[in-house]
């Protein structure tokens, strides 16, 4: 068994102690976070989206008033025509 090899390897482990390690004093080091223009864009429409009513009051409004009244009158031809377009839209 040759020493002088265990010796060198020996020798090359010691290199790499970490109380061996030297220190770099006086520096920082913080992390970063940076949002893209995109990610902003989709950020503020979620915002918008979030702070809009769900109903559309100004729409709905009238259509209940004239349904309570007993005055809403619907189409039969109307009703049937967009009756077969969903029929289409699903086949």
């Amino acid at each position: 068994m040759r020493i002088e090899a265990y010796n060198q390897v020996q020798q090359l482990y010691n290199t790499k102690k970490p109380g061996q390690i030297r220190k770099t004093a006086g520096k920082s080091f913080s992390d970063r976070l940076q949002i893209s223009s995109i990610g902003k864009d989709i950020q503020a429409a979620k915002t918008a989206v979030a702070a809009s009513p769900d109903v559309r009051e100004d729409v709905t409004a009238p259509i209940k008033a004239s349904i309570a009244a007993g005055t809403y009158q619907v189409s039969a031809e109307s009703f049937a025509d967009k009756l077969l377009e969903k029929y289409e839209e699903m086949r």
